[in-house]
């Protein structure tokens, strides 16, 4: 698969580091931006607010799958209901949340764990692909009108667990 990842910071830059070791060219573009007409998956890895601004800088990206792993630090923008609401309209492809409740802190650890995911039917295929993939184990929670609630996840339950906790942590979701 041609993964295209918006952000090369520690959650960019550590799937796409997971995405070549099992086999997939993968695409890396920062603050330059770039063509991304050749992938099939765009992965969204910017903070929340420079969203805009990192789209207004690539070509090629009408209609693609796309990933948002973005987290509403600082809160949403106006008129959209999740950050994957913003992705989505600029996109205009289906479009997935995923990853943005997993700390790239423990990349190097993640293997296994439980790996929450919301979106279009028409990205369930290439999400679920790249979330096992990166060595995680998927977990389906509904369609894109769960987005904001992944977001709120990690702000209002995951943040403050690992804080109390005192850093990152794992979690698994798996049948009694």
């Amino acid at each position: 698969m041609n993964i295209a990842v918006i952000g090369r910071g520690n959650v960019g830059g550590g799937l796409a580091e997971r995405w070549r070791t099992a086999g997939h060219d993968v695409q890396e573009l920062g603050k330059e931006g770039g063509d991304v007409s050749g992938a099939d998956v765009l992965v969204v890895a910017v903070p929340a607010g420079a969203i805009a601004d990192a789209f207004a800088k690539l070509t090629g990206a009408e209609g693609k799958v796309a990933i948002d792993t973005t987290n509403a630090i600082g809160g949403r923008p106006d008129g959209f209901e999740s950050m994957t609401h913003q992705v989505k309209s600029l996109t205009k492809g289906p479009t997935s949340k995923s990853f943005n409740t997993i700390f790239a802190a423990a990349y190097d650890k993640i293997d296994g764990q439980s790996c929450l995911w919301c979106g279009d039917d028409d990205a369930r295929a290439a999400t679920e692909r790249l979330i096992r993939d990166a060595g995680l184990d998927p977990v389906h929670v509904g369609d894109i009108s769960r987005a904001a609630g992944l977001e709120d996840l990690l702000l209002d339950v995951i943040f403050p667990i690992a804080q109390d906790r005192g850093g990152p942590f794992f979690y698994t979701i798996e049948n009694a």
